[in-house]
């Protein structure tokens, strides 16, 4: 199974490797309504998810589902227009799919985006929270199975799965531009359901500060390469408020993309430092 995995991996990296000869240490991965962020990128070339050898396809609204290669604030970056999440039916090798083909093309660091719903009182709908760690408890581990040892050690240390470095400088970058962020935990679910309001309570409870349905399996697999990874989260939902709401994914969409444009400032100049 793990040799099947790595021949499949191969020929999605030499397939794009012969469609475009962007050598990028610099991934990034758009969540739900995050998807205006392509418009900063001066594109040389891009390809839909579905013209790439074994990759999953996108099948949530709010995601473009494609790879885009170019420039962005100087340096080359290889961007994801939409990712991949458990709740679609996608196994968790399907998930990391992309992000160990991105390893393998060279990034060393991964910036990674979503939309969360905020389980700490001290959040509104429209803040940016730096993820600092994450809970998982509620994942599968996309490394169980036979471990392949050409991408990674069988046990990967887990201590700092967000790169401390790449927090402080974001949070230095969000002050400079007078952007206003938390930081905090996030936590993983499977989805496709939004939290009842016990299990928001019971997230708060264990620690977490923002909930959402992505982004833990990514930073797995980024960390089993090697690759730094940085995380962001747009609070676009409140899962603990005393009033009677309801969450649509429509309201998801609405206020990631109202957060959008200072969430690319601070990605921008983090990038320019890498």
């Amino acid at each position: 199974m793990s040799n099947d995995i790595l021949k499949k991996l191969k020929e999605a990296v030499s397939f794009l490797k012969e469609k475009n000869s962007n050598h990028s240490e610099i991934g990034v991965v758009l969540g739900s309504g995050l998807g205006n962020f392509i418009h900063e990128i001066e594109v040389e070339f891009e390809i839909k998810y579905q013209e790439i050898p074994h990759f999953p396809v996108s099948t949530v609204e709010g995601h473009h589902g494609k790879l885009i290669f170019g420039k962005l604030a100087g340096k080359n970056v290889i961007c994801m227009a939409g990712r991949f999440h458990y709740y679609e039916g996608y196994s968790a090798q399907d998930i990391i799919f992309p992000i160990r083909v991105l390893g393998m093309l060279g990034v060393k660091t991964l910036l990674l985006t979503n939309a969360a719903g905020g389980v700490n009182s001290k959040f509104n709908v429209g803040d940016i929270m730096l993820i600092n760690d994450h809970i998982s408890t509620q994942m599968v581990n996309p490394l169980i199975g036979k471990n392949i040892d050409e991408l990674g050690v069988r046990f990967p240390d887990m201590s700092e799965p967000y790169k401390k470095d790449l927090l402080q400088k974001a949070k230095a970058i969000a002050a400079r531009l007078n952007i206003d962020v938390h930081e905090g935990v996030y936590f993983g679910v499977t989805g496709p359901s939004y939290e009842t309001r016990a299990e928001y309570k019971m997230i708060k409870i264990m620690g977490a500060d923002a909930v959402g349905m992505s982004t833990v399996q990514e930073c797995i697999a980024a960390n089993h390469m090697g690759i730094a990874v940085f995380a962001a989260s747009v609070i676009t939902d409140l899962g603990i408020r005393e009033d009677e709401n309801i969450i649509t994914h429509e309201e998801v969409l609405h206020f990631a993309k109202a957060a959008e444009p200072k969430l690319a400032s601070i990605f921008k100049e983090l990038i320019a430092t890498l």
